[in-house]
């Protein structure tokens, strides 16, 4: 047990000291960093630390439990005598294979450590990004590396990784403390016992608690300091978790030859240039509210879809009158994570990849926040669940938010109101005090994620009998309206936008196929009194298009949002939208739509809404691949 322990501190103490040295060697861009920066770097950074500390602890925890069982003679015939430090001879406890098992594990331990240690401390002046699965793309071409840096340099981090090394590896060997223990059966039930208790407890650290969410990177972001953030990130845990989320993103989806594929894209006119035609603001910096409403699609909300119950939703209804309604918005994904993404980021979503789980390209996305906070926006996040869960924390921090507030900053009995934490109801009176709490001299941008509209659809409310799903959604709509009316009462109401929009589409009713337009249309809709007038908006557009049709509303640079287009710009000459699944994509234009299959290779046509005009199928089915191959070369560049 002591070496355990002894082990597992160990290895904390070393992560921490690792962390030391990285902000010594990689001089902050964004400023000084004071001692209270680096404590609070360490702080923030502990719960990866003790998840990795726990993946590297559990092999030693595993030989020391199945030593209490396996006979000394299957374990090494050869005895060995040894003398411990109070001079006394301890026999029958070590032996030869046993320390000859455990060094060589500390070598793999020390040369792991070593590489990324010295990898990331050294790289990051370069790259700008925490170390992780993406080096391994590099290692076939070292020599572009090399190339970049002096002789010198390169003597010094060889020299560094030796003394890295050396310093590690002398650490760890010295931890064994030998003693005379107890082998009969009942000790050895006893000792059995004690080591599951010991195993639950790292099972624990490695899982990173008892919450929702399992360890990740995002959940050591606290700061709306990147490098803080950065520093704070375990680089091991980081190049580990990342092996199995990492892709050569830009061979993916090779369909066409590179220049096929730049005129393809080319012809789709995805522009961020051009002037806003359509003003739908009274004042150019507005307070800047975005509701993501959780599953909420247009077969619910008859105001964008003729098919729908008027009753499920009727203050969004209500709300898509007296605003602005785009009723032609369709979502890019079908999970919220990739959703997300989507709305405050403008990039697209993936069938295969989330990119807010990967931090090397997550990290630089544009986003709202981020634009918004550069003109002098105080900007904050809200979501009643567990924050850190899929990487959100990470990716909101990092994107601009300076302040996020997930469910541990609610009590204990308001996070078991729904299945996923904070029902609807307790969140939006949250979100009301945040917006009383503001102050009036500066412009706010705040986001807002709901979670009661998602299965197990268990809602405080029951005005729909027999639906569930449409009950859990008719909550939403009641908990918008509800708040909307408060919002209206007070004096931010007539410089405030709220947005309201969902993460995804729904497969409802039931009966709803996967590549049918319905299932990813959803309503966008713009209210509050900085609406100039109400509008019925029928263009063509993605969830994706939201960003360049904010920003250029408010006359702010968004020609960072290379996948996001101005809808009221007057450039948008080719309406089109795109949604992709696990296995499909679907593409939607004027012509009509058609879903690919892209489990078949090459992709094949999975459904079209013009069976007979062969020509459009083709053309729409090019586009699609096009665009598609367009992002992974992005995601992968």
């Amino acid at each position: 047990m002591k070496l355990l322990l002894k082990f597992y501190v160990s290895l904390v103490v070393i992560f921490m000291a690792a962390k030391l040295c990285f902000m010594a060697f990689n001089v902050a861009p964004d400023g000084a960093v004071s001692a209270a920066d680096a404590f609070a770097v360490l702080v923030h950074g502990l719960p990866l630390d003790l998840a990795t500390a726990g993946y590297f602890t559990a092999p030693v925890w595993l030989f020391q439990l199945l030593s209490i069982w396996i006979p000394k003679d299957r374990i090494g015939r050869a005895r060995a005598a040894y003398f411990n430090r109070q001079g006394q001879r301890v026999d029958h406890i070590y032996y030869i294979r046993a320390r000859v098992t455990y060094k060589a594990y500390l070598v793999f331990v020390t040369l792991l450590l070593t590489a990324v240690f010295v990898g990331d401390t050294c790289l990051y002046g370069f790259w700008g990004i925490k170390l992780d699965g993406t080096v391994f793309n590099y290692l076939g071409q070292p020599g572009g590396a090399v190339n970049s840096v002096s002789a010198s340099y390169i003597a010094l981090v060889l020299l560094a990784a030796l003394l890295t090394g050396a310093l590690i590896f002398i650490w760890l060997s010295r931890l064994p403390r030998l003693a005379e223990r107890k082998t009969g059966p009942h000790h050895r039930l006893l000792r059995t016992a004690f080591m599951l208790l010991v195993g639950g407890l790292l099972f624990l650290a490695i899982r990173g608690g008892v919450g929702r969410s399992t360890a990740n990177v995002g959940m050591v972001y606290y700061s709306d300091r990147l490098y803080l953030n950065h520093c704070a990130v375990n680089p091991v845990f980081s190049v580990v978790s990342s092996l199995f989320k990492t892709k050569d993103f830009a061979s993916e989806h090779n369909v066409f030859p590179e220049e096929e594929r730049a005129r393809l894209f080319a012809d789709l006119h995805y522009s961020t240039a051009g002037h806003t035609t359509d003003t739908l603001l009274r004042t150019s910096r507005p307070n800047v509210l975005l509701i993501i409403m959780e599953g909420c699609g247009g077969v619910f909300v008859n105001a964008v879809d003729s098919l729908a119950d008027p009753n499920i939703t009727p203050r969004l209804n209500q709300l898509a009158r007296e605003g602005v309604v785009f009723t032609n918005c369709y979502a890019n994904s079908f999970r919220t994570d990739r959703g997300t993404v989507c709305a405050l980021s403008g990039y697209p979503a993936f069938p295969d990849v989330s990119v807010m789980k990967v931090p090397s390209r997550r990290d630089g996305l544009p986003s709202i926040a981020r634009s918004l906070k550069a003109v002098g926006y105080q900007t904050e996040f809200l979501y009643g669940g567990d924050i850190d869960f899929t990487g959100t924390n990470g990716y909101l921090r990092a994107t601009g938010y300076q302040h996020t507030f997930g469910d541990k900053t609610f009590t204990v009995s308001e996070r078991a109101t729904h299945g996923w934490g904070v029902t609807d109801r307790i969140t939006f009176a949250r979100l009301l005090e945040m917006v009383k709490a503001y102050p009036q001299d500066r412009p706010w941008h705040t986001g807002f994620l709901t979670l009661a509209s998602h299965e197990p659809w268990g809602v405080p409310y029951a005005r729909i009998a027999g639906d569930t799903i449409a009950n859990a959604m008719a909550y939403l709509d009641d908990c918008v309206g509800q708040f909307i009316d408060s919002l209206r009462r007070l004096p931010q109401w007539d410089n405030t936008l709220v947005i309201l929009l969902p993460d995804h589409g729904i497969n409802y009713p039931a009966s709803l196929r996967v590549d049918n337009p319905r299932k990813c249309h959803i309503p966008l809709i713009w209210t509050g009194g900085a609406i100039r007038a109400p509008r019925r908006i029928t263009t063509l557009m993605n969830q994706t298009d939201l960003c360049a049709t904010l920003l250029g509303q408010m006359g702010i640079d968004h020609s960072a949002f290379r996948f996001s287009r101005n809808v009221l710009a007057d450039t948008y000459t080719h309406p089109c939208a795109i949604h992709v699944w696990s296995e499909g994509i679907l593409w939607l234009d004027s012509s009509g739509h058609t879903a690919l299959n892209l489990v078949t290779r090459p992709p094949s046509i999975l459904q079209t809404s013009t069976p007979a005009d062969r020509a459009a199928t083709a053309k729409r089915a090019k586009a699609a691949n096009a665009f598609l191959q367009t992002c992974y070369d992005d995601l992968g560049r």
